[in-house]
């Protein structure tokens, strides 16, 4: 196997490390990009008084491609976060990250909302992030071998 050459970076002239990085080119990752038309879940939950809607897209061959999350409270702080970490979490996936991984990244954080859910198979959760994360766990970690 040849190796590949290595890449500089430059950085901002007033960086105080050097003035390029050497980039390993095993490290740089593709993003694996969605079908233009795909299949997706949308799953209505509550989490205390907090209503969802959690849409996770699929790849053809049914893996998760990308989560969306739209929050009772739209144009809230908390509304904000959540669609910062569902774009979070859909480019850790387009680019390499495992399914479980990320869950297991996300799953278990602590913060308001927290509490009763709506899902039977998800009685309480820790906070929003976690409630996705194990909701995830359960409908897509189990069939995928990673």
């Amino acid at each position: 196997m040849s190796e590949l050459p290595s890449q500089k970076i430059q950085t901002s002239p007033g960086a105080t490390n050097a003035s390029s990085l050497e980039v390993d080119p095993q490290m740089v990752a593709a993003r694996q990009v969605l079908p233009v038309t795909r299949d997706s879940i949308t799953h209505k939950f509550s989490i205390g008084n907090h209503e969802g809607y959690l849409t996770v897209g699929l790849y053809p061959d049914g893996r998760p491609g990308e989560i969306f999350l739209k929050m009772s409270k739209e144009g809230s702080t908390l509304s904000g976060m959540c669609q910062a970490y569902c774009r979070a979490f859909s480019l850790s996936i387009q680019h390499g990250l495992s399914v479980r991984d990320a869950v297991s990244r996300f799953k278990g954080m602590r913060f308001e909302p927290m509490g009763p859910t709506s899902n039977p198979d998800i009685p309480t959760t820790e906070s929003i992030v976690d409630y996705i994360a194990r909701y995830i766990e359960l409908h897509f970690c189990d069939t995928q071998r990673q």
